[in-house]
């Protein structure tokens, strides 16, 4: 799995999403752009990629297509409409790009550069946890004071574990 960051430029949002796919078609690989801004780290989208590939492997998704299951795991819900809110929109933003091989002979290192030309700038930071918008995340994942205040965790860990609990959701 690799981690594409940066921003876009998204002028038209159907043809940009063409050209992930595309570029996953090409390379064998699940290519999912999400709001970087909504990322709590890089172990979210590894966590998400990993659950997804479960899913499948046990016949358990709730998408067709992996990159949507990604997005369902990265976003922490079942409804494909309400991960959307995850997704990029048009504009310019910045984006963490998942991009994962489907088997042995995808080429996710040719995928994350053909995704890094398609981006109007990379960002190794873009996903970082140091950079977390602490309020769209809360607002995002329904973290409340409360739930802060019960428990140790961090914000990231909580996210992560909303990522975990998809699988007991379904």
């Amino acid at each position: 799995m690799k981690i594409v960051d940066g921003r876009a430029e998204i002028a038209d949002l159907d043809r940009f999403l063409d050209r992930l796919r595309a570029i996953g078609d090409e390379h064998d690989c699940a290519v999912q752009a999400v709001d970087a801004d909504l990322v709590v780290g890089e172990s979210h989208l590894r966590a998400a990629v990993e659950h997804a590939d479960r899913a499948f492997k046990r016949g358990e998704n709730v998408a067709r297509d992996p990159a949507v299951e990604i997005l369902l795991y990265a976003a922490g819900r079942r409804q494909i409409n309400r991960a959307l809110r995850l997704g990029v929109g048009e504009g310019d933003a910045p984006v963490a790009v998942a991009v994962n091989g489907l088997d042995p002979a995808a080429d996710e290192a040719a995928a994350a550069d053909a995704v890094r030309d398609l981006l109007a700038s990379t960002d190794p930071d873009a996903a970082s946890s140091d950079r977390i918008d602490t309020p769209a995340v809360r607002e995002f994942f329904d973290v409340s004071d409360a739930e802060l205040a019960a428990t140790d965790a961090t914000l990231a860990e909580l996210v992560r574990e909303r990522v975990a609990l998809l699988d007991v959701e379904k």
